[in-house]
């Protein structure tokens, strides 16, 4: 089809229908767009007709591209404040997004040497690593892995397989509160598996959080690693 004179071009129309999809909520913020032959068939243009209108999208931001990958909406970043009192669910809630973690892993290991200097432990002590998926409104935005001291924490993997809480399970161990002693954050590339669970390609942008919690005696009680999708968290630091 080719744009009539006097008349609105082709493309304009074709960004000014998927504008109303996404004001209408018919694709979320990270949900893929249909393929270019699926919206060239829907709206009977050719392809090139269909990426110029949604290039225009693109440029508006409110799209956007991964190579080999297709066309996403583009997610608006989360705040996520990174202080003394870091807590997964309050953070996504105060941001008006619905939290939830989801378990991926539990096991028993000693600790390497670099996790008991973090946890203040010799090295080979055991520890309990809980792997696990954070997403907010159903939307993958962190993997993490968080290791616990059992000599200290007795019943902490118990504690985490029934509440899949990382404050509840220490609560039901004894921990009545806990803070951030020290946080470390740099960028990193996405690894294969991490790509697959938070919906990215791999090798690209995450965030990764580096933390130690301690206890109201100072004990450190959780080393924890944490890999955010780039372009859904902006981890904002408190004082």
């Amino acid at each position: 089809m080719r744009d009539r004179p006097g008349k609105t071009p082709i493309w304009k129309a074709i960004a000014d229908a998927l504008r109303s999809d996404l004001s209408e909520g018919r694709y979320r913020p990270g949900d893929k767009m249909p393929t270019e032959a699926a919206l060239a068939q829907r709206f009977g243009v050719n392809r090139h007709t269909v990426r110029h209108g949604i290039s225009a999208l693109v440029n508006d931001g409110l799209l956007r591209t991964r190579r080999g990958a297709g066309v996403f909406v583009a997610a608006v970043p989360t705040d996520y404040p990174i202080g003394r009192r870091v807590r997964f669910h309050e953070n996504l809630l105060a941001a008006g997004r619905m939290p939830e973690k989801r378990g991926l892993d539990i096991e028993e290991r000693g600790a390497t040497q670099g996790e008991a200097e973090a946890l203040d432990l010799a090295p080979g002590d055991l520890v309990c690593v809980y792997h696990s998926l954070s997403l907010g409104d159903g939307q993958p935005i962190a993997v993490s892995e968080s290791l616990f001291p059992v000599a200290r924490l007795p019943g902490i993997g118990p504690a985490l397989v029934k509440t899949g809480s990382v404050t509840d399970a220490l609560t039901a161990v004894g921990v009545a509160d806990y803070t951030r002693a020290s946080t470390r954050l740099t960028a990193v590339r996405a690894s294969a598996t991490q790509a697959l669970h938070l919906q990215v390609r791999e090798g690209d942008p995450l965030l990764r959080s580096n933390g130690v919690n301690i206890d109201v005696q100072g004990r450190p009680v959780e080393y924890g690693r944490t890999w955010f999708a780039g372009d859904r968290i902006t981890l904002t630091l408190e004082v």
